[in-house]
């Protein structure tokens, strides 16, 4: 069996984190299947992927659309006999169906990794349900609810949980956040790692440091961001800046192997106002962080509210805050929330478990 994943996406984020677990996962329990990454060249995720033992082919993509892309897309399906295209993003379905005109591609199955409705128009309804798609493989089950609304057969929708690759995890960084930003250790450190994208909203994320810190002057906290930076980095600077958060606040940027920093934060916030279920929750549950998180998406599939993290709306920072102050004070608390997301993570959400139902899929498929 030879899969190809297709992303087109040049970042790297948790969907990219998606496809190197799955790869090798089945590399390890299944070594008789071929995986192969057709990705962006010159990306983060290329040059990631140049530095691993996993196999990829690198096709030039200008901004959006590139015939370069589809057309070595489906010369490569060819060449290397591929059985299923697993496609894990958007924008490579459309560059999937352009190659599937020229060259008669093998059967498709799609991974919906956000929560993001699919938009009620033409054009789209057709991309994502395009014949050659078998199935509709969803994040969470949330997901899976707002992906029915523009699925016409729903009996293609299936979910599987990502989960976290537990024999990959480190500790190991390559300086100490307290040490580095002279951070002292009677400060609460309250972290967050996402990119900087609209899902993420992490406007939320500073009105919970301004609401601690100016309004409350709770001057025992410090916040630490960690993401890629995007068009938006310069307006949220511009935030901290004006409400004088200056000095409580660190945006690191891309941060290699961010995820290992995890340890030393004390509270992990999640601000996100759409998900699938972020990469950064099972990390935080892995590594005993406490978690504070917004409800979206499929995060209640994973934090269960007041046994392994708290909850609260989207966009709502003054009860985010509130659970902020209610945990920093609750050390037993913490304690209880990390051993039992640990538990729930290593039992439910783990990277051998996703790949084994994936294979599942591709199997039935073939």
């Amino acid at each position: 069996m030879h899969i190809l994943h297709l992303s087109a996406v040049k970042n790297w984020g948790g969907g990219e984190n998606h496809i190197e677990n799955l790869c090798q996962e089945l590399a390890i329990s299944n070594p008789e299947i071929k995986n192969t990454i057709f990705c962006v060249r010159n990306g983060a995720f290329h040059n990631r992927l140049k530095r691993t033992n996993l196999d990829f082919i690198a096709a030039t993509m200008l901004p959006k659309f590139d015939p370069r892309y589809f057309i070595k897309l489906g010369v490569a399906c060819k060449k290397n006999k591929v059985d299923i295209i697993h496609i894990h993003d958007p924008s490579a379905i459309l560059l999937a169906i352009l190659a599937d005109k020229f060259y008669n591609l093998p059967p498709f199955v799609f991974s919906k990794k956000t929560s993001f409705p699919i938009k009620q128009r033409k054009k789209t309804l057709y991309k994502y349900n395009y014949p050659k798609i078998k199935k509709v493989l969803c994040v969470s089950e949330e997901t899976k609810k707002i992906a029915s609304r523009g699925i016409s057969d729903t009996s293609k929708l299936v979910t599987i949980y990502h989960g976290t690759n537990l024999k990959t995890k480190s500790t190991e960084t390559p300086f100490l956040l307290r040490e580095k930003y002279n951070i002292s250790s009677n400060k609460i450190i309250i972290g967050n790692i996402a990119n900087h994208i609209r899902a993420k909203h992490l406007d939320t994320w500073i009105d919970v440091a301004n609401t601690l810190i100016n309004e409350q002057k709770r001057k025992d906290f410090f916040f630490i961001q960690i993401g890629t930076f995007t068009d938006r980095t310069e307006a949220l600077q511009q935030r901290i800046k004006e409400l004088n958060l200056e000095d409580y606040m660190i945006f690191l940027g891309y941060t290699a192997n961010a995820s290992n920093f995890l340890p030393q934060f004390d509270i992990s916030l999640i601000t996100s106002q759409s998900e699938g279920i972020p990469q950064v929750i099972y990390e935080s549950l892995y590594h005993k962080t406490p978690v504070i998180s917004t409800n979206v998406g499929g995060i209640p599939e994973v934090i269960d509210h007041d046994s392994n993290g708290l909850l609260a709306s989207m966009h709502d920072y003054k009860k985010l805050s509130e659970h902020i102050i209610y945990l920093s004070e609750k050390p037993d608390v913490q304690h209880s929330f990390s051993e039992n997301g640990y538990d729930k993570l290593v039992n439910k959400f783990t990277t051998v478990n996703m790949a084994m139902e994936t294979l599942k899929i591709y199997k039935k498929l073939l």
